[in-house]
C-alpha cells in the first residue's frame, strides 16, 4: 500500500519526533531535590570563590568575581523559591516539613540573597582592576545582620557600603535560611 505523500512530509518526522520525546526526560520530570542541591552547590562554590578573594585581595580577578556573583543571583531569587514549591516530602531533601508554612519568609530570604549577590555583581562591573579598599571592610566595621536575619531594603543602601560587607550579610542570609529550612 502507497503512503499518502502527507506521510512523507508529516508522518515520518512525528513519529521520530515521538520517540525522541519519550526517550529524552523533559526538565519537568528531572528530580527537583538534584537540581536545588546541585544550585546550592553551585552557590556555595562561588561563595568560596568571593571568599577566597576578600582573604587574598591580590587573587582579585573583577571578571571572576562577577561570575561568582552571577551563579549565586542567577540560582536565588525566584528560582530558588521555585525548587522549593512542592509540598512532597522527599527522603533525599535535607529542608525542613516548615517551607510552606512560612512561604512569604523563606521567598523573602531567597529575594534578599539574590539581591546581595547583584550587589555584588555591581561592585565587580565597577572595579575591573585590582581590588581597591572601598571594597573592603575597615577594622572594627560592624558587620549588621546576623544569624536572624536583618537585611538591607533598597539598592542605595547596598551600593552605600563595602562589597565585602555585602558578603557578609548574603553568607549570614545563607546561615538564616539554613537555621530556619534545613534540617541537619
Amino acid at each position: 500500500m502507497r503512503q499518502p505523500k502527507s506521510w512523507n512530509k508529516f508522518g515520518l518526522p512525528s513519529v521520530v519526533g515521538a520517540v525522541l520525546m519519550t526517550a529524552i526526560p523533559s526538565p519537568a520530570a528531572e528530580d527537583v531535590v538534584g537540581r536545588r542541591q546541585a544550585d546550592m552547590k553551585a552557590m556555595a562554590a562561588a561563595a568560596k570563590t568571593i571568599s577566597g578573594m576578600f582573604k587574598d585581595p591580590e587573587s582579585y580577578k573583577a571578571v571572576e568575581f562577577r561570575l561568582a556573583a552571577d551563579t549565586i543571583r542567577d540560582r536565588s531569587g525566584g528560582i530558588l523559591s521555585g525548587h522549593f514549591a512542592s509540598e512532597d516530602a522527599d527522603p533525599q531533601s535535607k529542608a525542613r516539613p516548615n517551607i510552606p508554612e512560612e512561604r512569604d519568609r523563606f521567598d523573602r530570604i531567597a529575594n534578599d540573597l539574590r539581591g546581595y549577590a547583584a550587589a555584588l555583581d555591581v561592585a565587580a562591573e565597577q572595579n575591573p582592576g585590582p581590588m581597591p579598599a572601598s571594597m573592603r571592610m575597615k577594622p572594627g566595621e560592624a558587620m549588621g545582620g546576623g544569624p536572624l536575619g536583618t537585611h538591607i531594603r533598597n539598592e542605595q543602601e547596598l551600593s552605600a557600603m563595602p562589597a565585602e560587607h555585602v558578603f557578609h550579610l548574603m553568607i549570614q542570609t545563607c546561615t538564616t535560611c539554613h537555621a530556619r529550612f534545613r534540617m541537619e
